[in-house]
């Protein structure tokens, strides 16, 4: 799935994505190491995997979106 990077932290490497519906999903540690970045600027595409329901939808990894 494809998103946009909205806030990210640098010191706690945490953040949040809008998804294409401006729905906003927050990000962990966990996921953002798990795609490799080392940095996250708002604005980026990135690509996604989550996991769970659209109402309780949590983030599993985090890296940039490539073409």
């Amino acid at each position: 799935m494809q998103a946009t990077a909205y806030t990210y932290d640098a010191g706690t490497r945490t953040g949040s994505v809008l998804l294409d519906d401006g729905t906003p999903v927050p990000f962990d540690a966990s996921a953002f190491d798990a795609g490799g970045l080392r940095l996250l600027r708002p604005g980026q595409r990135v690509r996604i995997e989550t996991e769970g329901p659209k109402d309780g939808l949590r983030v599993t990894l985090v890296t940039l979106q490539t073409f």
